[in-house]
């Protein structure tokens, strides 16, 4: 059922879409970046293990780069999911959209911040808090979400 927004009044869901489509671009940007920066995975698995030999680094890249895959194509699904449900004003779309962002908020910490066995981060932290930066929008396409309808401002 679509709600439409009484004369007089103004809704926070479409500055709520436009905040998502912003997270979603930028979920996007932290997924395609491990691809990209292989090296750099490689370089810190190195760096933490440095008795590894190329094999054992490639296998290290390839999962790290294969988790944060999954997790970022599940992060581009939420997005998507969130984006079409407040476009189509289903009542549980606030719920959705902000048990999403404490799924996802606490899984990109958790892969930002956690150590491995070498006593570093899994991942270099400029991929993990990259994985964190769509977070941002999330949170605020969230509150915008939880707004009350406000009268609008004419002037």
């Amino acid at each position: 059922m679509t709600r439409t927004v009484p004369p007089g009044e103004t809704s926070p869901v479409r500055p709520a879409i436009r905040t998502m489509y912003a997270g979603l671009v930028l979920t996007v940007t932290a997924l395609v970046v491990p691809f990209a920066a292989k090296g750099l995975l490689a370089g810190h698995v190195r760096a933490g293990y440095p008795g590894s030999d190329q094999a054992q680094i490639d296998s290290a890249v390839s999962v790290y780069v294969t988790v944060l895959a999954v997790v970022g194509a599940l992060g581009v699904l939420g997005w998507v999911g969130s984006i079409w449900a407040a476009s189509a004003r289903k009542a549980w779309a606030r719920w959705a959209a902000a048990t999403l962002f404490v799924l996802g908020t606490i899984t990109a910490v958790y892969l930002a911040v956690v150590k491995d066995t070498s006593g570093d981060t899994g991942v270099p932290p400029v991929i993990g808090w990259l994985g964190v930066l769509p977070c941002v929008a999330g949170l605020v396409a969230v509150v915008l979400l939880w707004l009350p309808r406000s009268p609008r401002v004419t002037g």
